[in-house]
């Protein structure tokens, strides 16, 4: 997660005060079979097993409502890899998990979740890198 600690550096300097917190259920993975099947990455079945129980696990810790007794809003920043969030935003909609791969992000892009006291989510954004000069645009 090498890009990952990275990028956590830089944003860290420009929020003083945040509190870091590194996870291994974060890390970048193959989180489930993607439907339809691609030509182009074509993991090993037991990486599906590994990976999506542990991205699976990331999502059911981090990705919920706030506690019925909080008053403010609050906010939380993951840095992690595409496929994480990709499979997170799905699983977040409610969408099939398995369409994960249908969606494209750019290389240190900004996803926006919101999560409602009500349970609702919406997705404000996704993949957004307009704050980037075109050239530093990439995707992997």
């Amino acid at each position: 997660m090498t890009r990952a600690t990275e990028t956590t550096e830089i944003i860290s300097k420009h929020l003083p005060g945040v509190k870091k917190i590194s996870t291994d259920l974060l890390r970048e993975g193959a989180p489930i079979e993607p439907d339809p099947p691609v030509s182009h990455w074509k993991p090993e079945a037991v990486q599906y097993y590994e990976d999506g129980a542990r991205i699976e696990a990331a999502f059911r810790n981090f990705i919920h409502r706030a506690d019925a007794k909080q008053e403010e809003d609050s906010y939380e920043i993951f840095v992690c890899h595409a496929n994480v969030i990709r499979y997170i935003v799905c699983r977040a909609l409610q969408f099939p998990p398995e369409g994960w791969l249908r969606l494209s992000l750019n290389n240190g892009s900004i996803t926006h979740l919101v999560i409602r006291p009500n349970g609702r989510v919406a997705l404000r954004t996704l993949g957004d890198t307009g704050f980037m000069p075109p050239d530093k645009i990439t995707r992997t």
